[in-house]
This record gives C-alpha cells, structure tokens and sequence, in this order.
C-alpha cells in the first residue's frame, strides 16, 4: 500500500489487489490511458478526460511533482516502510543530517557542481551524473558543508560508490 499525500491536503491509499488491479482508497479504478509523449499521458476516467505531464520527480523526498490540466500539483508518495519510520520518529531523524552522497546507479559523471569545503543546502545540485543516456542532477538531501570530494568528470563510477562526502 502506497499512501498519497496531495498537495491540496487530501490523502489517498493506492493499492494493487491480488488479481493486479489498481485501488484507490478501496474502489477499483480502471482508467483509459494513451501515452502522448516520454512524460505526457491521456486519461479517460469515468467519463472525464485528463492531460497529464510529468514536470518532476524528487527521490529522496519521494515527490512527483505534475501538470493536470494545466494546474500543477506536487504529491508525496509514503509505503509502509516510510509510515514506520515516521511512528518511529526517525524520519525527521534521517533528514537534518547530510550523510555521504553515493552512486544510486552505475554511470558517468557529467559535472560536479560543489566545492570542497562549500556550503549546501537542501536541494541544491551536487552532480550530474548520466546513466542509460539519461542526465540525473543528485541533489542535497539536507543543509550541510562538503568534506570530500572523490570524484571527477569524466570518471565512471559504480553503484553505492561515495562520490562526495560530508562533514
């Protein structure tokens, strides 16, 4: 179970049920897509049409951020785990400290956008990282000051490797 958090305040729980259906908040939706483009889509549901664009979409905060209609709208995925973490308290924990920044895939770096001994803040670009002819921008989880470097353009890197290291 995904639970939904819309940027207007409503919470939804989507699930798949065991014969793969989609479920939200326990009722069965069957859309009619129609793939425009790599991040448009068309959806008929339930008589309605809706034009949808992926603007964005943030890992480490777990947000998507979209273009229905021409409204944007941000929302924040959340499973179990992240539920878990949160009734644990250790969500607010994890997220005030900036902790190594690591390879989420094999690639090549592109660019390297901080210095060492510089200053970041959340959600300013660390490193351009391309993977699968893809360009990622990694970005700071949190605010925090770079204690290494160890990486440089050019270079290949694997998954899980440090690439920049902070104090």
């Amino acid at each position: 179970m995904i639970k939904i958090f819309h940027s207007s305040g409503n919470v939804h729980e989507a699930v798949y049920d065991p014969n793969g259906r989609l479920k939200i908040n326990g009722k069965v939706i069957d859309p009619d897509t129609q793939r425009i483009s790599k991040h448009k889509i068309h959806v008929l549901l339930n008589n309605h049409s809706y034009s949808a664009e992926l603007l964005g979409y943030d890992q480490s905060e777990r947000t998507i951020t979209l273009k229905v209609n021409g409204k944007v709208t941000r929302i924040k995925l959340q499973d179990k785990y992240d539920q878990l973490l949160h009734d644990l308290g250790m969500d607010s924990a994890l997220s005030k400290k900036a902790g190594d920044l690591k390879a989420p895939m094999p690639g090549l770096v592109v660019e390297v956008a901080v210095s060492e001994g510089g200053e970041v803040k959340k959600g300013d670009k660390l490193l351009v990282l391309e993977a699968m002819k893809m360009e990622n921008i990694l970005k700071a989880t949190s605010d925090g000051v770079v204690k290494k470097i160890n990486v440089k353009k050019s270079n290949a890197v694997e998954k899980n490797q440090v690439l920049i290291e902070f104090q």
